[in-house]
């Protein structure tokens, strides 16, 4: 007869398997939140303990797996929004300027629908800042670049931006709860939890982490898919709470009065739950009409 410790390590790597078989299914999404392993964790441990405490069999099968459900995972309510802003990272040495940046080929993510160009990437400036302006469906979100956080990822943006790539794609990832904020610019999203966040602009932007930075009301930042150097197009404007770990570059903040569009979208909440349980997409669909860089 198997002993509990067999027990428990025959539960969890049964159950670690089923993990990594989901993971591979989505292997290609971008995703940005931490919850998600948070969970898998607490299942983790929450089977290996129900294992022992019940005594258990020789056939961990039926102990590793749980009961199938067939019904759709409830749609997560919206949590407090906080009214302070997160301040910016600073860098504590500034990165040399202009500097060189590298936008490899992308062979992960699905390719873009319409044909995009990557910067050259040849004295790009880590100086300054880039005002844009996010036109949507549901109000103009106006948000500042900061070359200085990052200057290959502002450079990246800037040029999808000028190129019309963001117009007329939508924004597929809202979080309410402890993750809160909305995830957009993938250009072949289309309100559709089970592939949106695949897509990307062709070629990928180079990691600038900046050590301690943190994520909070008004902070803007790229997704990516937990690969080194693997961000594209897909960022997220974080207009609450997101407890994450600083894996994400940061490149610059949203305005008040993008906040306040942000706020909205939040409070008409999450249509259809994605695949983490937490997170989904837009109950009112956000698209972007147009993207306008101020000279």
């Amino acid at each position: 007869m198997a002993t509990n410790q067999q027990r428990r390590e025959a539960a969890k790597r049964k159950l670690e398997r089923q993990i990594e078989r989901r993971r591979d299914r989505a292997k290609r999404r971008k995703i940005v939140g931490a919850g998600v392993v948070g969970g898998v964790v607490l299942i983790v441990a929450g089977v290996v303990v129900w294992v022992v405490n019940s005594g258990g069999g020789d056939d961990t099968t039926a102990a590793a797996t749980p009961p199938p459900s067939s019904s759709a995972p409830p749609v997560p309510t919206v949590g407090q929004i906080p009214t302070q802003r997160t301040a910016l990272p600073t860098r504590p040495k500034a990165l040399p300027n202009p500097t060189t940046c590298a936008y490899p080929a992308d062979t992960q993510s699905a390719p873009p629908p319409k044909k995009t160009t990557a910067p050259d990437g040849k004295s790009v400036s880590s100086q300054g800042k880039v005002d844009i302006t996010m036109k949507t469906t549901v109000g103009d979100i106006p948000i500042t670049l900061d070359r200085a956080l990052a200057p290959c990822t502002v450079e990246a943006f800037v040029s999808l931006a000028k190129q019309g790539f963001y117009t007329d794609t939508i924004c597929h990832r809202l979080g309410v709860t402890d993750l809160q904020m909305l995830q957009c610019g993938d250009p072949n999203a289309k309100g559709d939890v089970t592939t949106d966040g695949t897509g990307g602009p062709g070629f990928t932007i180079p990691d600038e982490f900046i050590d301690g930075e943190k994520y909070g009301r008004g902070i803007l930042a790229m997704a990516n898919t937990g690969r080194p150097n693997s961000g594209g197009s897909q960022f997220f404007m974080v207009y609450g709470t997101a407890e994450l770990p600083p894996n994400y570059t940061i490149f610059g903040s949203i305005s008040d009065d993008g906040l306040k569009v942000l706020d909205a979208i939040a409070k008409t909440g999450i249509g259809t739950v994605g695949q983490d349980g937490a997170t989904g997409e837009p109950k009112k669909q956000v698209k972007f009409t147009a993207v306008n860089v101020a000279a």
